[in-house]
């Protein structure tokens, strides 16, 4: 079965408009989600609200949205003051820049979707997507919808185009809030590091070899549940030896993975040979001493 379209919209950038079709590019339907129930009966549980005040609760149509400004204290808006702030969809993405690909950091990807050319869209969609992906720029911009504004990103991929929902800057923290202490790495932790990622290491990332083994449980579980199964709970396992030494855990990790740790090698190689430089000179000196 072929993929929903959930929308339409217009590319656009300088005089150029592309109609295009919106494609959600990931399942929020794959995730697994519990209902409350009444221990006791096993119906379902029904949310209602409570004035924190009078204790009583509360209709929908007698709740208004509020913005706490300070300690207790709020601002409310009626359902017509919050409908006048909401931005007005305008069905359009309009380009305002290009920028390399690897420009934008992915900590500031959001929800994705896919594009695909609507009707009379096709030309002007393929030459937007070679232009992308022979420049290896994307193409940033504003896209209003559902009474939000959002920054977008559509960059190219090997067989079309994604249109990428970027955060904002207030949206995203800074590494540099964090606490990182500056650290020394000695060159032979280095040398060993860059073998075990060398190791390990793939020219493409292939989503298909990971599986979501949480969700594989679950389904298996509630599967026993439903064909009226007791499901045993497993001990967990008991924590492995803490390696201390990072060397010998680097060394470890590499013959675990069938290598050879190169940089142990090559100091155990050269420590003879700094013995034999030290030891001409110390021959050489008598003889010296004997001519006198």
């Amino acid at each position: 079965m072929g993929a929903r379209s959930i929308g339409s919209l217009t590319i656009s950038f300088g005089l150029v408009a592309i109609p295009v079709k919106l494609y959600s590019a990931t399942e929020a339907s794959r995730t697994i989600s519990f209902n409350l129930l009444h221990k006791d009966c096993g119906s379902r549980l029904r949310q209602q609200y409570f004035c924190a005040k009078e204790d009583v609760p509360v209709a929908r149509e007698d709740m208004v949205k509020g913005y706490e400004f300070a300690k207790d204290q709020y601002v409310m808006f009626t359902p017509e003051e919050m409908k006048a702030l909401e931005e007005v969809g305008t069905h359009a993405a309009d380009i305002s820049e290009f920028v390399p690909i690897a420009a934008v950091d992915p900590v500031y990807f959001d929800k994705a979707y896919y594009l695909a050319p609507d009707k009379g869209g096709a030309k002007p969609y393929a030459l937007f997507a070679k232009a992308l992906r022979e420049s290896k720029r994307c193409a940033l911009g504003r896209w209003a919808t559902r009474g939000k504004q959002y920054i977008v990103m559509v960059r190219p991929v090997e067989d079309g185009l994604v249109m990428q929902q970027l955060l904002y800057s207030d949206e995203v923290r800074s590494i540099k809030d964090i606490d990182i202490p500056a650290t020394d790495v000695r060159d032979g932790e280095l040398k060993l590091a860059k073998q075990l990622i060398e190791q390990q290491s793939s020219d493409r990332f292939n989503p298909a070899e990971y599986t979501d083994d949480v969700r594989v449980r679950i389904e298996a579980a509630i599967q026993k549940k439903v064909e009226g199964q007791e499901i045993t709970v497993a001990d967990a396992p008991e924590g492995g030896a803490q390696v201390i030494d990072l060397m010998e855990a680097l060394r470890a990790s590499l013959e675990k993975k069938g290598g050879t740790p190169k940089a142990a090698d090559e100091s155990k190689a050269r420590k003879p040979a700094k013995r034999a430089e030290r030891a001409e000179p110390a021959a050489a000196a008598p003889r010296k001493n004997a001519k006198k």
